[in-house]
């Protein structure tokens, strides 16, 4: 019989701040100075005493995949890991406790910078929007600008405020206050402030947060909360989802925190942009086919403060292979490539939504075919706008749009696999009601009690489902050129 196996060791994540030694409490001087192996950043091991004899080991980069090595190369020796500040927070203890588990950590937080800059400036925490630029670009901050908000910026270095300031100016917002706190905690703390759109300070201390009052300029575009963005904010050629239908289309799809999103056909990339604007963890990819479209969803989210979007050209459904699973899909153009809603249906997992939009007589018979056999909710949408017509209003009335949402059941319980076969209940010979027997609904020339169909007749009647919706794309194909055959992107 074997010995038990000795219980792994846990690793210690001590947070500092720039106060260094002197502002640790005793249970984290006791760790640091006990550990066989120190690990942090070259700023952090420096700040660590001669008492702290451990042997000091700075991170590689890139850090994420050396830690699993590093960790197992010197766990046996006591290992007690260096973070600025709270290490749960923006820091290394989220890689730490997704690469070894919660289970195998003992956390010694101190203040956050966060924390820190919030008590000078006398902010509620709670109701301050932290946003890391760490690592992330600039354009990320554009999603959370509005009036009134109050945001700590979390900077990547000493160029991180003429950055953030020239972004202000540039998104409507150059009026803001900003204030960038160095050093917090430590003996050289300092502070500078000024407008955003007159700040000529030059580059301070890298170790900074920049606070932020958001003050809109007279005239900026407002950019609000919810789906529906104006079509103005948007760069585009014509294929653009329109607000209303943007608006309606986002809440079909339902977003929630974490969500992937394909949009497929991506035109201007109004979908998706407003899908990751939702939440700041909702993620998305879109599909486009012609290059310059491509590049302009690229810059179309950018300017919108999602820069993550990933955008993929080429043609779907031959594009989609390899992405990631999605929690929805959408799509505004290609309705009719053989195969691309076969791809997406299958695409998604139990529970995943899938909306389409069409303004097409062709595409919405397709789409027809899918909610019969799908079920789901098929709705048409049509907006007016009032214009000018001679010295009086009159309504201008847009392409209607037709769009059909589904949510993919889980196996077993498709409507277009259980027993989608049986005809209503009708009179018996008697007068009362008698149960329907089950048919092929080829035609009405069926026996009214027919057996159940057999795997024959099921492929038969795949078949000409087929041949439907191949006589649809025909009949769209051959239709004269039309801008709006991109689905609703008109």
């Amino acid at each position: 019989m074997s010995a038990p196996s000795e219980p792994t060791r846990p690793v210690t994540v001590v947070g500092i701040g720039a106060d260094g030694w002197n502002g640790l409490p005793a249970a984290s001087r006791r760790a640091l100075a006990e550990a066989g192996v120190l690990i942090g950043g070259p700023r952090q091991l420096d700040l660590l005493p001669a008492e702290c004899a451990g042997e000091r080991v700075a991170w590689p980069s890139p850090l994420r995949p050396a830690v699993p090595g590093l960790i197992a190369a010197h766990e046996e020796r006591g290992i007690a890991v260096l973070a600025s500040g709270d290490p749960m927070f923006f820091g290394i203890g989220r890689a730490l406790a997704e690469e070894l588990g919660p289970d195998r950590l003992r956390v010694l937080p101190h203040p956050s910078s966060v924390s820190h800059a919030c008590a000078r400036l006398g902010w509620a925490l709670e109701g301050t929007e932290v946003i890391s630029l760490v690592g992330r670009p600039a354009a990320a901050l554009t999603a959370v600008l509005h009036p009134r908000r109050r945001l700590l910026v979390l900077s990547a270095g000493a160029d991180t405020p003429a950055e953030v300031a020239a972004l202000l100016t540039a998104r409507g917002f150059g009026p803001s206050r900003m204030q960038v706190l160095e050093q917090l905690g430590g003996e050289r703390e300092h502070r500078t402030e000024g407008r955003a759109d007159t700040w000529r300070h030059p580059p301070g201390d890298p170790l900074n947060v920049i606070a932020v009052e958001c003050r809109r300029a007279d005239g900026a575009t407002r950019l609000g909360t919810v789906p529906g963005l104006p079509d103005a904010a948007y760069e585009h050629d014509g294929q653009l989802t329109k607000r209303h239908v943007r608006a309606a289309t986002l809440a079909a799809l339902a977003p929630e925190p974490g969500e992937l999103l394909w949009d497929i056909g991506g035109g201007s990339g109004s979908i998706a942009v407003e899908w990751m604007r939702a939440h700041r963890t909702c993620r998305a990819v879109t599909v486009e086919r012609d290059p310059v479209r491509a590049e302009r969803i690229g810059r179309n989210a950018e300017a919108l403060g999602v820069p993550g979007l990933r955008v993929v050209t080429g043609a779907a459904p031959a594009a989609l292979a390899g992405l990631p699973v999605p929690d929805a899909v959408f799509v505004g153009g290609g309705l009719t490539a053989p195969g691309l809603l076969e791809e997406a249906w299958a695409a998604l997992p139990p529970g995943g939504r899938l909306v389409v939009n069409t303004v097409t007589l062709e595409s919405e018979a397709l789409l027809t075919q899918w909610y019969r056999r799908h079920g789901g909710e098929l709705v048409r949408l049509a907006v007016a706008h009032a214009v000018p017509v001679g010295g009086f209003t009159g309504w201008r009335q847009a392409m209607p749009v037709t769009q059909w949402a589904a949510v993919k059941p889980a196996p077993g319980d498709d409507p277009a696999e259980a027993d989608a076969d049986r005809v209503p209940a009708r009179p018996g010979p008697s007068g009362p009601l008698e149960p329907a027997g089950p048919r092929d609904p080829a035609g009405p020339g069926e026996p009214p009690h027919a057996p159940a169909p057999s795997g024959a007749a099921r492929a038969a009647r795949a078949a000409r489902a087929a041949r439907a919706a191949e006589a649809a794309e025909a009949a769209e194909t051959a239709a004269p050129a039309d801008p709006s055959d991109r689905g609703e992107r008109r």
